[in-house]
């Protein structure tokens, strides 16, 4: 590591017992690493020590914030100056001497061939000297849940950690949201999604050596909350998590900024039920139902145009065996279907009523969802931009909600409910203008457009909830 560029980041608030002592130490292990201190305006004087400090000290830089902003998001400053001063390596760590300076040589040794290493004090028995009952029994739990439903069996909620800048993509960092606490597990949530591998040394954890610990029993409740949120998402839309391939916005209109709105927001906890639920109805009926209706429809290789399609958690196993093309309006969902189909042939920002793609070009379009959203003379104006691009022969695929759908009832139902007995205004799913109402439907409207109905289903076999309807081009 010594030929490697290493930053030390040190947040810090009313730390003046603590900083000159920990700078002292750090630079005693002789490095030849950086320190950066970043402190949120202590009252107690710790910025004005830093900064004297920092006079005396070689290769050492402070950090002033107007107040306090979270540990998370002074854990954010401190990557951001990281990447941006081309460091190899970062190592953070408090300043209360609960992490042990000397670990850090080892903490780097440990980090060679993974992408971070933690220090965890659930390695060895008897790591936390000096902690009392209460904090021992919430730090014990917050491992408990960390493991259990993130997955995480490593100390995810500590700050003493190295990361291999080279390692880890910058881009991961922008996923994680909290500035306080939870950036911790967070963090390591997202770092594990994306591939990462964590290793771990094992540390002794001693209470603070000056003051009290600024994990409040509120902010540990706060924590709690978020961890079940994250959990909740994670469930709903893992994609959350994930960084994709990088999409060119083409567009800049109204209707784009709209659905931008929709995929961009932020689920309360009822919403975010109500997604977990639809998660699964995607995975468990509409993935295996768009697979088979695809396998019957077109020979493996076939170019197929996905038009309108959204967040993408049906079509993850469809690119090893079909070439696609996924189009939305929203960029929004673009950079959600990057991540869930990091395999997907092309990705691109596309208004589904003016296809740039030359007349003939594709084998087939399908989309799930898309045409309840449009009035009548839209739908139309949809088929013929869909029939102009199909080959002779070209087959229509569409998932089309039924006006009598089971998800119908129950979608006016919980908005019914919402708005009555919770008072809340929360739309969980766009405006569904035109359901399909039954196959004579479908029937004139393949007539009109000129294509040949060649299949419509409603069953049993998706819950009564979509139709299928599958069309050939005359």
């Amino acid at each position: 590591m010594s030929s490697q560029r290493i930053l030390i980041f040190i947040p810090t608030y009313n730390e003046s017992g603590n900083v000159e002592r920990m700078v002292r130490e750090l630079t005693s292990l002789h490095l030849a690493a950086d320190l950066l201190f970043l402190d949120d305006n202590s009252p107690d004087g710790t910025g004005a020590l830093l900064e004297k400090l920092a006079s005396e000290t070689p290769r050492m830089s402070v950090i002033h914030r107007k107040g306090k902003e979270g540990i998370g998001s002074a854990h954010q400053e401190g990557i951001r100056w990281a990447y941006d001063g081309g460091y190899d390596v970062l190592v953070t760590l408090d300043c209360d001497f609960t992490h042990d300076p000397r670990d850090i040589p080892v903490m780097l040794k440990a980090l060679k061939g993974h992408a971070v290493t933690v220090g965890s004090r659930y390695m060895e028995r008897g790591s936390l000297p000096g902690w009392n009952f209460m904090r021992r029994c919430l730090t014990i739990l917050g491992h408990f849940l960390t493991t259990v439903l993130l997955k995480l069996p490593q100390d995810a909620s500590g700050a003493f950690r190295a990361y291999d800048l080279k390692a880890v993509r910058r881009e991961l960092f922008s996923l994680v949201t909290s500035a306080s606490y939870p950036f911790f597990f967070e963090s390591l949530f997202v770092l594990v999604r994306n591939g990462m591998s964590i290793n771990e040394i094992p540390i002794i954890l001693p209470a603070r050596t000056y003051g009290h610990s600024k994990l409040t029993p509120r902010e540990a409740l706060r924590g709690g909350m978020y961890l079940l949120r994250l959990w909740l998402e994670s469930l709903a839309h893992p994609e959350r998590f994930r960084i994709g391939r990088k999409i060119d916005a083409v567009l800049d209109n109204a209707q784009a900024m709209d659905w931008d709105a929709y995929w961009s927001k932020k689920h309360n906890a009822g919403a975010l039920i109500y997604e977990i639920i639809a998660a699964i109805y995607r995975k468990v009926f509409i993935r295996p139902s768009l697979e088979r209706a695809l396998k019957e429809n077109f020979s493996n290789g076939a170019l197929i145009l996905h038009a309108g399609c959204g967040s993408g958690q049906a079509d993850v196993n469809l690119h090893a065996i079909y070439n696609i093309t996924a189009i939305d309006i929203s960029m929004a969902a673009l950079e959600l279907y990057s991540r869930n189909n990091p395999e997907a042939n092309r990705v691109e920002q596309v208004d589904i009523f003016h296809l740039p793609y030359g007349a003939g070009t594709f084998d087939g379009v399908f989309n799930l969802g898309v045409m309840e959203h449009f009035n009548e003379s839209q739908i139309k104006l949809l088929l013929s931009e869909f029939r102009r691009v199909l080959k002779p022969g070209g087959r229509l695929v569409l998932f089309w909600p039924h006006a009598k759908a089971s998800s119908v009832l129950v979608l006016k139902f919980v908005h019914w409910f919402m708005r009555a007995v919770l008072r809340k205004e929360t739309l969980l799913h766009p405006d569904e203008v035109t359901l399909m109402s039954g196959r004579k439907m479908a029937a004139v409207m393949c007539d009109s457009m000129n294509f040949k109905l060649l299949r419509y289903q409603f069953g049993l076999s998706d819950m009564y909830v979509q139709v299928v309807v599958v069309a050939e081009k005359l």
